[in-house]
């Protein structure tokens, strides 16, 4: 028999807070964490809002010799670590050797990048930080929770764009099936607002160019929805076996479910044109979760607000629920914490957990032109109340990374 994994902690920080409760009560009650952007010049770029995480200061979470060492990412991550691991209860209950760590980001330490590029083009290359490369590298959330909580068991990074932490966590739990780890910290990180960061995605035209109510900016799958509002964020799951967890005493809260993963094998940025590899995405994680189509009660979307990722994910969809399709609640976490690339799929399930929890379906607020493509049930403005048994979280990224999981409520 497969064992059952479940979650028994979890931890964030986003732009709508520093903890998992504050970001919930938000996100259920339809409120924006976008702001106007701080970290760059807003006038030096098309995009004017971002979703920053607000008034953060490492050393409320970890030493402060030690955080001056790390890349914005990584102490994101150690810190929505702290709130997970806490809750979970586990250190000084499992041997370090068991203790599993597996992060996805997608671009690692960018800001560090871009700020030591400087350095080096006005004061030479002797100048640059002796810290710049351990904060750059995109491995060093997983080893920096790993070190500061003596994780010595597995170890690892997914980066795989913006599928990265969705990915993580399905592969996290393959790892305690295969029992290579009794317990894994898992999730995703991303810090990337920085000049490199918004030059390379405006260039693109992937941003939201909106100049009006920041809060107003993020608009998946509406008639006139334009670009992704960035962001930044850490989501950490705490991942282990049921019988596992319930032996030393813990408190499931959810069960990871299924897991799938695939490439769309299509194009350098876009989604396949047909959706096909995001639906083969879909239907492999209901698949490895046992069930069918029918059991599906709600999907978090990916849910970006572009122009053609709603498009076709509403179409790949379609090709996975068929006549289902109508009926199932759907609604974007990007429309209030915009979209934290290879952060953004453990937020997502993070928000699926808590909907398996209170049988509340956060909204995808700025929901107000109807788009003739993108026709389904997005939960518009406001929550809803529905029994939520098993929820599906998506997440597709360049080069056509797809990842999704299975959230099942913990019973």
């Amino acid at each position: 028999m497969s064992k059952k994994i479940v979650v028994t902690g979890i931890g964030s920080l986003t732009c709508l807070g520093d903890n998992v409760s504050d970001l919930w009560e938000s996100l259920k009650n339809g409120v924006s964490g976008i702001r106007r952007i701080t970290q760059v010049d807003p006038d030096s770029f098309p995009c004017k809002v971002s979703g920053e995480v607000q008034n953060f200061d490492p050393s409320d979470w970890m030493d402060k010799k030690e955080s001056k060492r790390m890349g914005r990412f990584s102490q994101l991550a150690v810190a929505a670590a702290k709130e997970a691991i806490d809750q979970s209860g586990f250190l000084g209950k499992v041997k370090p050797e068991k203790i599993g760590v597996l992060i996805g980001t997608g671009s690692g330490g960018l800001p560090e990048t871009d700020k030591q590029a400087a350095v080096k083009e006005n004061r030479g290359v002797m100048r640059m930080s002796p810290f710049y490369i351990p904060s750059m590298l995109a491995n060093m959330a997983s080893a920096n929770i790993s070190r500061i909580y003596g994780a010595t068991g597995y170890n690892s990074t997914c980066i795989t764009a913006c599928a990265a932490s969705t990915q993580a966590i399905g592969e996290a739990a393959e790892i305690i099936k295969n029992n290579r780890a009794d317990v894994v910290i898992t999730g995703g990180s991303e810090s990337g607002i920085c000049e490199i960061g918004m030059g390379g995605f405006s260039t693109m035209h992937a941003l939201t160019t909106w100049d009006g109510d920041p809060s107003k900016a993020s608009r998946p799958f509406d008639a006139n929805r334009d670009g992704f509002a960035p962001s930044e964020g850490a989501g950490i799951l705490i991942l282990e076996s049921e019988e596992h967890a319930l032996n030393r005493g813990a408190n499931p809260i959810a069960e990871i479910a299924g897991f799938g993963v695939t490439s769309d094998a299509f194009h350098l940025v876009q989604p396949h044109k047909d959706g096909l590899g995001a639906s083969n995405a879909m239907n492999l994680a209901i698949e490895d979760a046992g069930i069918t189509i029918n059991d599906i009660d709600y999907i978090n979307a990916h849910g970006t607000s572009t122009p053609t990722n709603d498009r076709i994910e509403t179409l790949a969809i379609k090709n996975t629920f068929k006549d289902l399709s109508n009926k199932i609640p759907i609604s974007s976490t990007k429309s209030m914490i915009g979209h934290s690339l290879g952060a953004s799929g453990a937020l997502e399930i993070i928000a699926c957990i808590n909907s398996t929890i209170e049988n509340i379906i956060h909204p995808t607020i700025n929901q107000e032109n109807s788009d003739p493509d993108c026709d389904l049930n997005y939960v518009p403005n406001k929550n809803i109340s529905k029994e939520v048994n098993f929820a599906l979280s998506n997440s597709f990224g360049f080069g056509g990374q797809n990842a999704c999981v299975v959230v099942k409520k913990y019973q």
